[in-house]
């Protein structure tokens, strides 16, 4: 299991102290340049939802739209992410949703902003903001969406193909890892990908955390 980063300790660029309360950590997070893609992106996509969240959900980075509008989750993957928490009886104005990094990574073509995975500096430069979100939500169950997400917490063996859907014990708290909802928009039936065998198993995968809240 890999512990956290120390808060805010001497690697970090922003203070030595928890701030209070979620208003203030995401202030500071607005100017937070730990790593270089604040430089080309237009903002940092903080985190969104109440400080009393029990299930916290943990994605890649935001993307194109997050970047443009500011919150996590409101594009493409974050309508089929609401799709299924509807589906699995989860309400997501009741969660807390980050992400491991906070600014987009992209390359152009063309005009076009295209994702880019984040690299490894770049999941270590955002993890104490991170950190600090766990801290001041303290939640109950810990969900976290994609590959890089869950890299960031259980470190770089985790597989999501094998380890998906498997609740396990993590800090004081239950962890879920599972596919991000844009793994599901990118289903290649080429390849053996059933788009609709996938958001059902993503559907199962948020109806078993949000089980975990009532345990």
């Amino acid at each position: 299991m890999t512990e956290p980063l120390d808060l805010f300790g001497a690697d970090a660029d922003t203070t030595t102290e928890l701030p209070p309360d979620l208003d203030a950590l995401r202030a500071q997070a607005a100017g937070c340049t730990r790593c270089e893609l604040h430089q080309d992106t237009t903002q940092t996509v903080f985190g969104a939802g109440p400080r009393s969240a029990r299930l916290v959900m943990v994605g890649e980075q935001p993307g194109d739209q997050e970047d443009r509008q500011g919150a996590p989750f409101v594009g493409p993957a974050g309508r089929l992410l609401d799709e299924a928490l509807d589906e699995a009886g989860v309400a997501r104005d009741d969660a807390y949703v980050t992400n491991a990094v906070k600014h987009f990574n992209f390359r152009y073509h063309g005009k076009r902003r295209i994702h880019e995975t984040p690299k490894a500096g770049h999941i270590r430069a955002c993890r104490p903001w991170l950190d600090a979100e766990l801290a001041l939500v303290r939640p109950q169950v810990l969900l976290t969406l994609g590959a890089t997400a869950g890299k960031a917490l259980l470190g770089p063996k985790f597989r999501i193909t094998a380890e998906r859907g498997e609740p396990r014990p993590w800090n004081d708290l239950t962890l879920v890892p599972t596919i991000h909802p844009s793994a599901i928009l990118r289903a290649d039936p080429d390849r053996g990908q059933d788009r609709d065998e996938m958001f059902a198993g993503f559907v199962a995968d948020l109806r078993r955390a949000g089980e975990l809240l009532h345990a």
